[in-house]
């Protein structure tokens, strides 16, 4: 059995949920489908927590009509007989009724995970529809009955493979199942989700708990790319990664992939498959545990990064000092991206402010703290590129007129990372393509 992930661009639109159908039954394979919201679906959905968390209810209203109307033309052109129509259009209004509902409820943010859910639900259920129009046999597999998180919000990889274990013996004779991406239930037994990306997550924690024979990542680029081609004109895809490789560039910025999806298909061996559905009969990118080759694979940067140095003249010889230092962090829920040390200071990124102010109160008896904003992390990444020739010197000649704030090296043997203002982002990216590529 294997699994095929399409994300909101795949099915943004009706001809191309067309397209996905004709996809998922080129083989005999049985399949397990999971489906992301209509691109659009899951920001709008955001916008109208937002506003009833302001209690805007008004503007919660109008956008909740201006979704409503996306959706009763959307179902115009997917399905063409009139009783599918009326079919699609009950569940259309289904589930803006319950949005409507809520316009009169106190808000919470259970009543948001809620409403965040809805877009996937309505994408699967709608989806199904046009199968059943197609008269191709398939069964929707609800991820709520068996997509589940613990009370740290870590999925539960043994109660998912045994629930769905359960659900699928009970239909030997299917061979296609769609499901939801994203969403899941938590340890209270509420709705909730594996957060932004989170369908890739979901492929992968199914293809680990069937222990698939692939994971399919269907997306709107044909794989994982050497660079990011919405900044740098000359990229090319990547034909093989390792898990290693792959988690890497999915945490240092490669939008393609959802950081976490690397995990379960690790443990599970099972190979990850990046493809494109406007372009299916490209190669892609495929991860496996080998990395087929050796040096530099690929380039990713991960905006919205804060640099924090710590300046101590007490440090040398102070015991116990980083300790304390990782104990801040620690205390607010606030992982650290790349660590440098000095005799006497420490330098620490972050991509997560929200408790800024109150690590930064916490540090200042430590010594003098400072904060760099609007930093970008450049992360090159390839298979033991610490032991590949000439790698550094290629590296620091192409970008010798960037200012570089801090550089992350032998942490990984398959990574060298860089912080660096954001304002110098692209120019490094572009010189990088040029400098360690050729292109």
């Amino acid at each position: 059995m294997k699994i095929m992930k399409f994300g909101g661009t795949s099915v943004g639109k009706p001809e191309r949920m067309h397209q996905v159908s004709e996809l998922i039954t080129k083989d005999n394979e049985s399949t397990i489908v999971v489906l992301s919201a209509l691109s659009g679906t899951t920001n709008a959905l955001v916008e109208i927590s937002n506003c009833l968390a302001k209690g805007d209810r008004t503007a919660a209203k109008n956008n909740i009509d201006a979704l409503e109307k996306h959706y009763r033309a959307f179902v115009i052109t997917l399905v063409e007989l009139e009783h599918n129509r009326a079919k699609a259009n009950a569940i259309v209004a289904e589930h803006f009724e319950f949005l409507n509902i809520i316009l009169r409820i106190s808000f919470s943010d259970a009543l948001n995970k809620d409403i965040l859910a809805q877009g996937e639900l309505l994408s699967t259920k709608l989806f199904c529809v046009y199968l059943e129009e197609r008269g191709i046999d398939h069964l929707l597999l609800p991820a709520l009955e068996f997509m589940s998180i613990d009370a740290n919000e870590e999925p539960q990889l043994n109660a998912i493979k045994a629930k769905l274990s359960q659900i699928l013996l009970q239909h030997p004779s299917k061979k296609l199942f769609i499901t939801q991406g994203y969403i899941c239930k938590n340890a209270k037994g509420e709705v909730d989700n594996l957060k932004r990306g989170g369908s890739d997550y979901t492929a992968s924690l199914i293809a680990a708990a069937i222990n698939a024979s692939v994971c399919e990542i269907w997306t709107d680029i044909d794989g994982m790319h050497n660079n990011d081609p919405r900044i740098v004109n000359k990229t090319v895809a990547i034909e093989q990664l390792s898990f290693e490789e792959a988690a890497e560039l999915a945490y240092f910025g490669a939008k393609i992939l959802h950081p976490t999806c690397i995990w379960p298909a690790q443990q599970q061996q099972v190979p990850v498959k990046l493809l494109n559905t406007m372009q299916p009969e490209a190669k892609g990118t495929v991860i496996t545990q080998e990395a087929g080759s050796v040096g530099v694979k690929a380039v990713a940067a991960k905006d919205g990064i804060t640099a924090i140095k710590i300046k101590s003249s007490r440090m040398l010889l102070a015991y116990g000092f980083l300790r304390k230092v990782f104990e801040v962090f620690e205390k607010y829920k606030t992982s650290i991206d790349m660590i440098t040390t000095s005799e006497v200071a420490v330098s620490v990124t972050i991509d997560n402010d929200a408790h800024l102010n109150d690590i930064v109160n916490e540090l200042a008896p430590f010594g003098t703290v400072e904060v760099d904003t609007n930093q970008t992390i450049v992360s090159i990444v390839g298979n033991e590129i610490a032991k590949t020739e000439d790698v550094l010197r290629k590296l620091f000649d192409a970008i010798n007129e960037i200012p570089v704030r801090m550089v992350s090296y032998g942490g990984s043997p398959h990574n060298v990372s860089l912080l660096l203002h954001n304002n110098h982002k692209v120019k490094t990216l572009q010189l990088l393509n040029a400098g360690l590529f050729g292109l």
